[in-house]
């Protein structure tokens, strides 16, 4: 089998595609979202238009998709996979989704005379990177014989776990204990934190100790470094904690440790962190004892910031004398909403254009075109790659500046984790500017 359909180029699909056409597959590419294809292309990828594109183009498909949803839109929609699926032909399945729609899919795809794999993996972005993950496989054991070379161009194990449905089970249970991990580590550095332990101590104790994991090996650098930059976001991770609490009712089992930890999870994804690393679940925790479990001695912004008993951030002599001495210049694009205006000729909702000029201890001084009045409320979104929660904020004071209105706005309940986001984020644009 040497022609390969790859359909799902995120944060895991991507490296897996580039690993077989390192191994000299021939690789067909499709992603919902364009714009991620260019990288595969150049390593020698065909570029499909739909996935029943893909279908037609090769002898076994692998697809790696974010959740239910979207493995519908691909296998069944318009275009879809199945609509093309050749006699023969193998379809692996590598997202994590429910086992009852991996078991739907396999009926589906032996009505077309083809076989389907459930083989989800376990090993996030850097095991998808070198080729070392894992996969737990549920469907008929000869079909996995017969994808073993496929699949291990991409992975160092292959674990067949039983019948169709049986490598979603797998990964959900998985997951679970993967979650659990998670959160059991940050629970105790966060008491570690609350009794003035150093974090890297801790953390040292934890990998020497009976709490040892996997989890504690792989994220313990980047905790210790506030490095929340995505290996598997929180947001998944919560939709994979949200279909194992739906898969343990199904099968009546009890499971209090799964749906404490998924409420943990929820929490942090409503503080608007569920794009960062799963790890970033260390802002919920820091938000509820009002100062940071970790910080990096060579990031300024988290040696810099501390948070007083009431959750209000204050900055070192250094760092408040440089405020003070000289107003950071700053030219950010925001996009602004009124956030509730009733009045005659109000445009509640309207986007408008707006740019971040200074930062100060209370808030934010904005710039913008359109007139806005003292005590407005405004939603206040930052650039994509600020990697930022949106903010409300209120305007308290109006200055014309060169024709353009200039705004001091006092942000309205900002959290501790939104603080230290929002400072990190200015610091490293001040030094671009």
């Amino acid at each position: 089998m040497n022609r390969i359909g790859f359909i799902g180029l995120g944060v895991m699909g991507a490296p897996m595609a580039a690993n077989l056409l390192r191994k000299g597959y021939q690789v067909t590419i499709y992603n919902r979202t364009p714009g991620k294809a260019e990288e595969l292309i150049e390593l020698g990828a065909d570029n499909a238009e739909t996935p029943a594109a893909v279908a037609r183009a090769a002898e076994l498909v692998i697809t790696m998709i974010s959740n239910d949803d979207a493995i519908r839109e691909v296998y069944y929609g318009q275009n879809g996979l199945l609509s093309e699926l050749m006699p023969g032909s193998i379809i692996i399945d590598s997202s994590t989704i429910s086992p009852s729609l991996a078991r739907e899919i396999a009926g589906d795809t032996a009505a077309r005379f083809a076989d389907f794999l459930d083989a989800p993996v376990t090993g996030s972005k850097p095991a998808a990177e070198n080729g070392t993950l894992v996969f737990m496989v549920g469907g008929d054991p000869a079909v996995m014989e017969r994808s073993q070379e496929v699949l291990l161009a991409m992975g160092r194990k292959i674990i067949h776990m039983g019948p169709s449905g049986s490598g979603a089970t797998a990964k959900l249970a998985h997951n679970t204990v993967v979650g659990i991990n998670a959160a059991a580590l940050i629970e105790g550095m966060t008491i570690a934190a609350s009794g003035g332990i150093d974090a890297a101590a801790f953390l040292e104790l934890v990998g020497s100790g009976g709490a040892a994991s996997r989890f504690t090996e792989m994220k313990a650098p980047k905790l210790l470094e506030r490095d929340f930059s995505v290996q598997f976001s929180l947001s998944l991770m919560l939709k994979d904690l949200r279909l194992s609490s739906v898969l343990s009712d199904n099968l009546k089992t009890p499971t209090p440790v799964l749906e404490a930890v998924k409420s943990v999870f929820q929490a942090s994804e409503s503080m608007g962190v569920g794009d960062l690393d799963l790890s970033a679940l260390a802002y919920c925790y820091e938000q509820w004892i009002g100062k940071p479990i970790t910080s990096h001695s060579n990031n300024e912004t988290a040696a810099a910031l501390a948070l007083d008993g009431a959750g209000h951030t204050t900055q070192d002599d250094n760092q408040s004398d440089r405020r003070r001495s000289g107003r950071l210049k700053l030219h950010i694009p925001l996009v602004l909403s009124v956030y509730q205006w009733e009045q005659e000729g109000s445009f509640t909702g309207q986007p408008i254009d707006g740019i971040l000029c200074d930062l100060s201890d209370s808030g934010l001084q904005i710039s913008s075109a359109s007139p806005l009045e003292r005590d407005m409320f405004i939603h206040i979104q930052f650039p994509k790659d600020a990697g930022l929660p949106p903010v409300m904020g209120r305007i308290i004071r109006i200055e014309t500046i060169d024709g353009a209105f200039r705004y001091g706005c006092l942000l309205a309940g900002l959290a501790p984790y939104q603080r230290l986001l929002l400072e990190d984020y200015i610091n490293r644009q001040s030094k671009i500017e």
